[in-house]
């Protein structure tokens, strides 16, 4: 049986200040209950599914948009076509009072599954931020809007934090923690339906016989069960399926990245990594695994902690030796030495 994630009260979170401390510095999933409350759009919602998709038209800009169009017999749930070669929907660039028009028709008549996702609200719903604030981020973290009828997103991750808030509908998270990918049997990442690569067993029927590492995690997913105007904090890399039950489901997020220690993303390092070492012989890698957890991950201690701070060289204050460290990268991706 899975487990709820932790709920709040989300006027229990007075600041930007107290959300960086009490809902994501612990680096786990939270529902933030009634975060989104006041919003117009969350308002219009309640008084009706035309209410919300006027609303929207009335934020547009021209700007054209992906819509995910899907046959009535997928019921929403975008995804690989049988031989993983493509997918079970196809890909209609409309401009967004087309889509929006589009999409309020099927959610009152039925029909096809269509979805528009991740639509910065910078590059379509300019106007979005300053009627619908969300003080606990910083002003230059962009809203994203999904707009759809009822919808199942595979189970994937993230490589940001993300606040994710459901405006209209409800939706469903079902969680894993990053330490479950080597079970999820993840697809590719470079053939995917909007991004990232999903975990292909999860929801799947028990007892799936393709996936039989699953199992030992089908029971231990955590839920999150989101409200109109309930909001989850979701750190980086935590594997999440999506599913939007409504009519007419609005959901807008934020990604951003909680903890930045420089211009590089992690995600580089890795594949980088993936190039140098993935297919080196097994005692090998255990050698290098040994030495990144001594000088990048570090789960004990600092790797020159038995030298004075001034004898560290590199391996002292980051922010005074990213440059160093990344110019001798550089340097080494040419050749040099």
């Amino acid at each position: 049986m899975s487990d709820a994630v932790a709920a709040i009260d989300a006027r229990a979170i007075p600041s930007r200040a107290a959300f960086e401390t009490e809902v994501v510095a612990p680096c786990r999933p939270v529902v933030l209950r009634g975060a989104a409350a006041d919003w117009p759009l969350r308002q219009a919602a309640a008084r009706s599914d035309a209410a919300l998709i006027d609303t929207l038209a009335e934020l547009a800009d021209d700007h054209s948009a992906e819509l995910f169009v899907g046959d009535p017999r997928i019921a929403g749930r975008y995804y690989y076509s049988e031989d993983l070669a493509g997918f079970n929907f196809e890909r209609r660039t409309m401009k967004l009072g087309q889509a929006l028009a589009a999409i309020g028709h099927a959610a009152a008549e039925g029909g096809e599954s269509l979805y528009l996702g991740s639509l910065p609200a910078d590059q379509g719903f300019v106007r979005f931020p300053a009627v619908h604030p969300m003080p606990w981020l910083a002003p230059e973290v962009t809203p994203r809007l999904w707009i759809g009828t009822a919808s199942q997103v595979a189970c994937h991750h993230d490589r940001l934090d993300n606040l994710a808030i459901c405006v209209a509908g409800r939706r469903r998270f079902t969680l894993f923690p990053p330490e479950a990918i080597d079970d999820l049997y993840v697809g590719p990442i470079d053939h995917t339906m909007a991004g990232q690569p999903v975990g292909l067993a999860a929801g799947s029927p028990a007892g799936d016989p393709r996936w039989p590492r699953f199992e030992a995690w089908r029971d231990r997913a955590l839920v999150a069960d989101l409200e109109p105007g309930d909001a989850l904090y979701l750190p980086k890399l935590w594997w999440h399926q999506v599913e939007a039950t409504g009519h007419l489901n609005l959901l807008v997020n934020y990604w951003w990245d909680a903890f930045p220690s420089g211009p590089d993303a992690p995600f580089t390092a890795l594949l980088l990594a993936m190039t140098t070492l993935a297919e080196r012989p097994l005692p090998e890698r255990q050698a290098w695994r040994a030495f990144y957890d001594h000088y990048v991950f570090r789960p004990d201690r600092h790797p020159l902690e038995h030298l004075p701070a001034e004898q560290r060289g590199v391996l002292g204050p980051l922010a005074q030796n990213r440059g160093r460290i990344r110019a001798m990268v550089m340097q080494w991706l040419r050749g040099g030495r």
